[in-house]
């Protein structure tokens, strides 16, 4: 990490939080502290979803003269919630992980202190609403510490960057969130930029929750463009680490507006041509599905900016685990820090040249 870094002691920091789909206080805490921070500038609030919209204070006067753009990014990541505790927990599992996954792994308990570890015994994948394990702890006495609602996660190593890449607990979409308040650190300062703001959404990845309430719930003012991040897996011959920040042209499920995304496309193309060192990439990315295609189904203006991801979900070598042919391990996610970086300074481009003369128009 390069000296005085704010935006990688940031990213950091916010994939380090513990965070599950409707357990998202930490990140809300520390986003929320962000703000106050910029409280002469910026402000915060939620709506009824518990989504938060972060806005400079001439907001409303800047939406006058340009539609809205709003940068998203949803605060959880897959995570595990105790549901009963003692020698042996229960934990629900909210998220999209692969079974062989939860076999013998270790976990640790988010108790408020130190965590307490634990070690999965038994998994059903076919309990509803979401697949639940028990997990023995390794102290007894830990079963006084852990309480129903505790957040668990997968036991890992702190995070840390070693040769140009992030390894940490939660890249989807804690990066996302961490890019999007580096860039607005830039985009809020300029007068111009008014009109501009951050949306924070709750719940994803148990069925785009926040996202959904928040296009049907009028959060988003009308008119509005979104800029919603992602962290996205990496496919090493298509959509490679490294290889730069990435205008997702869709995912599994749906093509995003593609006006907004050619727009994007065509801004990002000509910054690369002023900045040879700037890379990015344009990319269907099918390996998941993005808020993105949930705003575009309410009509909203939709297209996605995202980070090649590896150990998606963190889950190591999935494709090779599926085919039998290696043990499932979980594993950090890790993303490239340039191309953090680059997603960091295409989010202030997008801002600047999303309205500039000779760009499409929505």
């Amino acid at each position: 990490m390069k000296k005085n870094d704010a935006a990688g002691k940031l990213l950091l920091e916010i994939t380090s939080l513990p965070t599950a789909a409707g357990l998202e206080d930490a990140v809300i805490a520390r986003i929320a502290q962000w703000v106050s921070a910029r409280s002469a500038r910026l402000g915060m609030a939620g709506d009824r979803h518990g989504n938060l919209v972060i806005t400079t204070r001439n907001f409303r006067k800047a939406s006058q003269k340009r539609a809205p753009i709003f940068i998203t990014a949803h605060m959880d990541h897959p995570a595990f919630v105790v549901r009963s505790s003692g020698p042996v927990c229960e934990l629900e599992f909210r998220g999209g992980v692969q079974n062989p996954y939860f076999k013998g792994a270790a976990i640790e308990i988010m108790t408020g202190g130190a965590p307490a570890r634990a070690k999965i015994t038994a998994l059903d994948a076919a309990a509803k609403p979401f697949k639940t394990v028990k997990a023995r702890l390794a102290v007894k006495a830990d079963a006084a510490r852990v309480k129903p609602g505790m957040i668990g996660r997968w036991k890992f190593p702190a995070a840390e960057i070693k040769d140009g890449l992030v390894h940490t607990q939660a890249c989807d979409d804690l990066a996302g969130v961490a890019a999007a308040l580096a860039a607005f650190e830039i985009i809020s300062r300029d007068p111009a930029l008014g009109h501009v703001g951050l949306l924070f959404t709750r719940a994803e990845e148990i069925g785009f929750v926040g996202a959904i309430g928040a296009a049907r719930g009028g959060t988003i003012p009308k008119g509005s463009r979104l800029v919603c991040l992602e962290c996205s897996r990496s496919f090493p011959h298509d959509s490679p680490i490294g290889a730069g920040p990435i205008v997702r042209v869709g995912d599994r499920m749906s093509v995003f507006t593609p006006e907004l995304t050619n727009t994007i496309s065509s801004v990002a193309e000509a910054y690369a041509r002023e900045r040879p060192a700037f890379r990015f990439q344009r990319k269907l990315m099918a390996g998941g599905t993005c808020e993105a295609s949930a705003y575009s189904a309410y009509g909203i203006h939709s297209s996605c900016v995202c980070l090649p991801l590896g150990n998606y979900h963190n889950m190591r070598d999935v494709d090779a685990v599926l085919a039998g042919g290696r043990t499932a391990r979980v594993g950090r996610e890790f993303v490239s820090v340039e191309d953090f970086r680059g997603l960091v300074e295409l989010l202030t481009v997008i801002a600047r040249r999303l309205d500039a003369p000779g760009a499409s128009r929505l």
